[in-house]
């Protein structure tokens, strides 16, 4: 007979190459150079050819500097999309974009010149264009570190020859359908970058401005008994811009507002009634007697005495008077606001601006003009001390409108701009644009809710959409006047052949290139003449980047489906700044050339913030930088953290969170790395055992798996990432680790290797590993393509487990009965008890482990006799699952408990049970640290279980057939 074998030798003791130690910022690189050189990103778009398509459209960022952990967000948040969208099926490419003109490239493009108009505006273009390019290899690189994939090696560019035509084409094509007119209109003006702004152009910040209440005598006229007023009456305004004063055209009053006649150690002042207490307040008046009051429409025509020009303006009626601060008195400068034009337009008001690009007056009086406006507010005020005009001055600390780049305070300034006409139908429709816009909302899924009512909002109120730049990094607005009699060129046949330079040599065209070279040959005005100049002005960076739905969404970057020349991306997702910019040119955009929405569902993230809530930003020494993470934790890490988060508010991010993800990847990573050091001797096409010869609890657990994977399966349809990754965070934690795999050591250890037993664990471990570790894909694309390298394969299954798919649930269900299912959760419940009551003897000293105990279980002699038969018949029918399931040596169950000498007892938290943990009878074993009273029964190993002696029985069977 041969020799006894050795018992260490004869465990399964779980072996796997698979490293324990991540090392994810030295490992993550080298993965990435591996995919680059397999060409994944291709392969991946070749294994889902056919399968649905599913396009979410990348919001194109500025190449203007480093990544920041908003950027990094965003682009990871995407990736989630793109990923678990490829691996539920679908076709799913992403082709990344960047934003390259206007102003952020070319302020840091003079920045490098040392100032402004340094070189010719074809050489300046040249400099964006190399500075865009380079910063866009930058961030391509970047992007690519933190385990995104993409189209990198062709991505969309709005400086490209082809987008730029496609902007040209579609200014045009609004042009054509009436939508475009030119006008004199107040605008955001910034005067450091000499230019017009748009709405989204504009950012609020603190600012101080001089809070000033000023007299305008009254001259006479107006209605009913305010006709005999009397001229010792001075009407009061307030303004934070003394500097729009010179430009007053008309004094503002509410038609329903009561105003009052106040007499006052300053004299007699007219203001609404409502407002005397904050003028005593603010200019030191401390008698005011009311004299007289009138209604607010009776001071309509009325003429007033400009404080220090020979002019008298007019009363005018608005609704846009408010209570709220100043007199109820409204300054109306019509040159310098929208509600201020709106009301020079009713009333046939000079809309008077005469400031050039740097906000310096070109005429006035000697004391300001030649000054830019900010020098001149304290010289207006001082002249108007020195007319006697003025009531009260102090600081104002307030919000105000900043450029969203230079971020110096703008102003409104009414210039010659393109605008194009949001309550103006295209020609042949019945529908405004804004009618249009407004109808589409409705029709778009937004994430969060209240996109829809932000977006309605906003699209509602807003103004014609200025599309105008004074500037040269753009796209020039593609239009021709005729030299002899100034006319614009109409002829769009002739316009678009504009557009095919463009496809030739860019944008750069309009300024390498003669008007006659641009336009076909012959092209002549309705008078007869021959020769053209062109418009100076260039798009709005944000006409640019909404065309980017008409330059991308194209069959030739394979992103509608065959036989479409267009079609909606399935989602947009961005920042919540997109509402003002991006989500509404591109839906206006969409409107005005397809009468269709953009997209057809719009996700919204939060911003990123540090532990105490504040922005992040170098000066405050706060950020963290995506690179800096992926070098101290690597990009996973990062991917983690973006999954864990509810993204669709603000986020915070510190140290201490990376520190505790740490810990959270760590123990994902372990359950994994105990899955595989126990499948080495597993071959699935060998091994696996069919459902129906599964153990029960292996299929239970399975069920479990299938239950996780239809809900994750959900949550990524629905953009839900945190509960996708808590869920399988704690399915890994609680489930597996601390419960099945728990439960499972001594089956896969003791048990011969080829046991069936093992077998029908090893199926489920295999089986479970490999549908979480694909379940985890989208979040982790580093961790589980190494883990798939070390996985055993089916027939079939991808070299890359990113182009494999997420398994169907329906796969990982075994037909275990709905009794069985609810049995083991009742099982669970009582481990739980069973637990508790192990480490109350624990803390008794009874036991140092739970293998020296033996549990004992009886219903609670309280209970119905039916309810005590039917517990006793259910803990009776698991009885062989149980010691494995409490991991303990031995389970016995009566219908009532005898405590014996130093045992610990303990009823439920349902009342319904007592347990009792006793010291484990027998002598332990050597193989499995059971305790057993059969220990020393055989003979040849004398120092093992029952259990044991049948493994070692069946193991020297399989050698002896072997051999």
């Amino acid at each position: 007979m041969a020799e006894p074998l050795e018992l260490k030798k004869t465990l399964n003791l779980p072996k796997t190459d698979f490293p324990m130690k991540a090392s994810l910022p030295q490992n993550e690189p080298k993965q990435l150079a591996a995919w680059q050189e397999s060409h994944l990103y291709e392969r991946i778009l070749e294994a889902r050819k056919g399968k649905p398509l599913f396009v979410l459209h990348d919001g194109p960022p500025y190449p203007t500097g480093e990544i920041h952990l908003g950027t990094g967000l965003n682009k990871i948040l995407k990736d989630l999309v793109v990923k678990s969208k490829s691996m539920a099926g679908h076709y799913a490419p992403y082709v990344p974009g960047w934003d390259c003109h206007g102003l952020p490239i070319e302020t840091q493009v003079e920045k490098e010149l040392g100032g402004k108009g340094k070189v010719p505006p074809a050489e300046f273009r040249k400099l964006c264009r190399e500075f865009a390019a380079r910063f866009v290899e930058l961030h391509k690189k970047d992007f690519k570190r933190l385990g995104v994939f993409g189209r990198w090696n062709d991505p969309y560019l709005t400086m490209s020859h082809d987008y730029e035509a496609t902007i040209a084409g579609a200014f045009l094509d609004f042009i054509e359908k009436g939508y475009v007119y030119r006008g004199r209109k107040p605008v955001y003006w910034c005067i450091h970058d000499s230019t017009a702004l748009a709405e989204a152009e504009v950012e609020y910040e603190d600012h101080t401005s001089p809070s000033i209440w000023v007299k305008f005598g009254v001259v006479g006229g107006g209605k009913g008994d305010v006709t005999k007023i009397g001229r010792d009456v001075s009407a009061v305004i307030w303004t934070t811009t003394p500097w729009t004063l010179p430009h007053n055209r008309a004094l503002a009053f509410h038609p329903d507002f009561e105003y009052a006649v106040v007499e006052t150690e300053k004299g007699a002042l007219l203001l609404a009634t409502e407002r005397i207490a904050a003028l005593q307040a603010e200019s030191g008046i401390k008698e005011a007697r009311v004299r007289a009051t009138f209604k607010g429409r009776d001071f309509e025509g009325m003429k007033f005495q400009h404080p220090f020009l020979p002019i008298q303006v007019p009363g005018i009626l608005a609704g846009y008077v408010t209570l709220d601060q100043g007199s109820g008195i409204v300054h109306t400068a019509p040159g310098h606001g929208a509600d201020d034009f709106n009301s020079g337009q009713k009333y046939g008001l000079e809309i008077y601006a005469p400031i050039d690009d740097k906000g310096v007056y070109l005429e006035g009086l000697p004391e300001y003009k030649g000054k830019d406006v900010f020098t001149a507010n304290p010289i207006i005020v001082k002249l108007l001390g020195e007319r006697g005009a003025l009531l009260g001055h102090h600081e104002f600390k307030h919000s105000y409108p900043h450029c969203w780049r230079c971020h110096n305070p703008v102003i409104f300034r009414a210039t010659e701009q393109w605008f194009i006409k949001m309550d103006q139908a295209a020609h042949g429709s019945s529908k405004t644009l804004r009618a249009e816009a407004l109808e589409e909302i409705h029709g778009v899924k937004w994430i969060p809710a209240w996109g829809e009512d932000r977006m309605y909002e906003m699209i509602k109120e807003r103004p014609d959409w200025n599309v105008s730049r004074q500037r040269f990094w753009g796209v020039p607005i593609i239009v021709f006047y005729c030299d002899t009699c100034g006319k614009r060129l109409e002829d769009f046949k002739a316009l678009r052949n504009v557009v095919k330079w463009f496809e030739k040599e860019g944008a750069d065209a309009w300024y390498s290139h003669t008007p006659e070279e641009l336009l076909p040959a012959g092209t002549k005005c309705v008078c007869g003449g021959a020769k053209w100049r062109k418009e100076n002005d260039i798009l709005d960076v944000w006409f640019d980047s909404g065309s980017s739905c008409l330059a991308v969404l194209t069959p030739k970057n394979g992103l509608v489906e065959p036989g479409q020349d267009w079609r909606a991306a399935e989602v947009y997702l961005e920042g919540p700044d997109q509402y003002r910019g991006w989500f509404q040119s591109s839906l206006l955009v969409a409107v005005g050339i397809k009468e269709k929405a953009p997209y057809k569902s719009v996700v919204t993230h939060g911003w990123t913030l540090d532990e105490q809530g504040r922005p992040m930003s170098k000066s405050l020494g706060n950020a963290l930088s995506p690179l800096e993470i992926c070098e101290k934790w690597g990009a996973d890490l990062l991917r983690l953290w973006v999954a864990s988060v509810e993204y669709q508010a603000d986020v915070k991010m510190s140290e201490r969170v990376m520190t505790q993800l740490s810990e959270a990847y760590r123990k994902i990573r372990n359950t994994f790395r105990f899955a595989l050091s126990n499948l080495g001797d597993f071959n699935p096409s060998r091994d696996a055992l069919p459902c129906d010869e599964l153990e029960e609890m292996d299929r239970w657990m399975l069920e479990r798996t299938a239950e996780l994977m239809k809900k994750c399966r959900e949550w990524y349809a629905n953009y839900e990432f945190h509960r996708v990754y808590h869920a399988i965070h704690d399915f890994c934690v609680v489930d597996l680790s601390a419960l099945y795999y728990d439960v499972l050591k001594d089956r896969l250890y003791t048990k011969a290797a080829k046991n069936k037993s093992r077998r029908s664990a090893q199926t489920a471990v295999w089986k479970i590993t490999s549908a979480l570790v694909r379940l985890a894909a989208p979040i982790l694309v580093f961790t589980t393509e190494e883990i798939w390298k070390y996985l055993p394969k089916s027939a079939g299954d991808p070299g890359s487990i990113h182009i494999s798919e997420f398994p169907d649930a329906t796969a990982l269900m075994t037909g275990l009965e709905d009794e069985k299912r609810e049995a083991w959760e009742r099982l669970l419940g009582i481990r739980s008890q069973v637990l508790s009551a192990l480490e109350t003897a624990r803390d008794q000293k009874l036991i140092s482990s739970s293998l020296e105990a033996k549990v004992a279980l009886a219903p609670k002699t309280d209970l119905s006799q039916e309810a005590r038969q039917e517990l006793f018949d259910f803990l009776r029918s698991y009885l062989p699952y149980l010691p494995s399931l409490f991991i303990v040596s031995q389970v016995e169950v009566s219908t009532g408990v005898i405590e014996s000498p130093g045992s610990v007892s303990q009823v439920g938290p349902r009342g319904e049970l007592i347990v009792v943990v006793h010291r484990a009878a027998g002598a332990k074993c050597e193989r499995c640290w059971n305790y057993s009273t059969h220990v020393g029964e055989n003979k040849r190993y004398p120092t093992i279980c029952e259990r044991c002696s049948e493994a070692l029985a069946e193991i020297e069977t399989r050698l002896a057939v072997h051999n």
